[in-house]
């Protein structure tokens, strides 16, 4: 069994840095940096201002849909009150960001009359995003809420408590991996039409973070399923075509679809 010192940090005299701070700024810096790579080497129909609208969309939609549903996650403290307005702040989950970043983009995009898919060049810099943030969310053990439920399998690992646990911050990076080269596999394969990348991301990371909170601890707030849960089926709702006529994503399909 693998143990190790929760949270994990950086002292350098009187300086302290927890590793998940810097994992954190490393996410979004190299993240951006990425996109940043791919769309200078790649032709993008969008013109500068667009994406620079679009961004800003984005960015807003998803700080406050990642704080909104992380509140939401529990219901009793986000309707009383009782925690203070440090825990609408301080609460974020990346299913409200994704959701509320896709919901920013969709009106930012309305309101320039941007009528061109725009997620693809997006989706590899937030996956690798994603994996970095991900590794300071397991350096932070269960002091930070995306450790699993007790588990005896050789894999579990004891994050901080004494008790070893489905190590879940590890699951999604591996699935995030294996999403990447799977997308990749894909695109060598067929076609796809433009938006397809991101929405069969989208569609994927759903179902694996509806499954996944299965052995994650959280409140049930109807029908055995959390806040999470319904917000993920609300999202695979919203992206039905995808899973329920996947032909539509292959470019041969006779109309291609917008994010």
């Amino acid at each position: 069994m693998l143990v190790l010192e929760y949270p994990l940090s950086f002292q350098l005299g009187s300086f302290h840095l927890y590793a998940h701070t810097l994992f954190e700024l490393l996410a979004f810096f190299i993240g951006f940096r990425y996109y940043l790579h791919l769309r200078k080497n790649k032709a993008d129909i969008i013109s500068d201002q667009g994406r620079l609208w679009i961004i800003i969309g984005a960015t807003f939609g998803a700080l406050l849909g990642s704080r909104l549903i992380g509140a939401l996650e529990d219901p009793d403290l986000f309707f009383s009150g009782k925690a203070g307005w440090l825990y609408y702040y301080q609460s974020k989950t990346i299913v409200g960001g994704l959701l509320g970043g896709l919901w920013g983009v969709e009106l930012a995009k309305k309101i320039i009359g941007e009528r061109h898919s725009s997620g693809d060049l997006f989706t590899f810099p937030l996956m690798l995003g994603m994996i970095i943030g991900r590794i300071g969310c397991f350096s932070m053990g269960i002091y930070e809420p995306t450790y699993g439920l007790a588990s005896s399998l050789p894999w579990a690992l004891d994050l901080g408590d004494g008790i070893t646990r489905h190590p879940t911050a590890l699951y999604e990076i591996v699935f995030l991996v294996t999403c990447w080269v799977a997308l990749l596999a894909l695109e060598r394969r067929v076609n796809l039409v433009s938006g397809a990348r991101f929405k069969v991301f989208m569609v994927s990371y759903l179902l694996y973070r509806f499954l996944v909170e299965f052995i994650r601890p959280g409140i049930v707030v109807g029908w055995g399923m959390t806040t999470l849960q319904w917000t993920c089926l609300i999202g695979l709702i919203y992206y039905w075509r995808v899973w329920l006529w996947p032909g539509s994503m292959v470019e041969s399909s006779s109309k291609s679809l917008s994010i």
